[in-house]
């Protein structure tokens, strides 16, 4: 079962970091990012889906703090299914850790 409000709660804050942008996702939802670089999206208060490198994806999964994307389950992706309250602060943790490896990834290019 969704978390009702979980959307509104995690694009609230999400778009407080410095540089993040919402828009449309192009199969639904809300997508999260920093620059042009896609840090996770939410499909409604449902499910929220993170991008990472691979090894960042194996260990998250690993933890069981994600399971492996719904769609594609053996990229560097994640999903995460809203599902108690807790949900909630696990996604905005997931996509705080997306955000920091885009800003560090968005310093180094800027710097070369």
């Amino acid at each position: 079962m969704a978390i009702v409000g979980a959307q509104e709660t995690i694009t609230t804050a999400v778009l407080a970091w410095d540089g993040v942008t919402a828009v449309p996702h192009r199969f639904g939802g809300t997508e999260y990012r920093l620059g042009t670089r896609e840090i996770g999206h939410i499909h409604g208060d449902a499910l929220v889906d993170i991008p990472f490198p691979t090894a960042v994806r194996h260990e998250i999964v690993s933890a069981g703090l994600a399971e492996p994307h719904h769609l594609l389950p053996d990229s560097g992706w994640v999903s995460l299914y809203l599902r108690h309250a807790e949900d909630v602060a696990r996604a905005l943790d997931l996509l705080e850790r997306s955000y920091a490896i885009a800003a560090t990834q968005r310093r180094k290019k800027e710097r070369s």
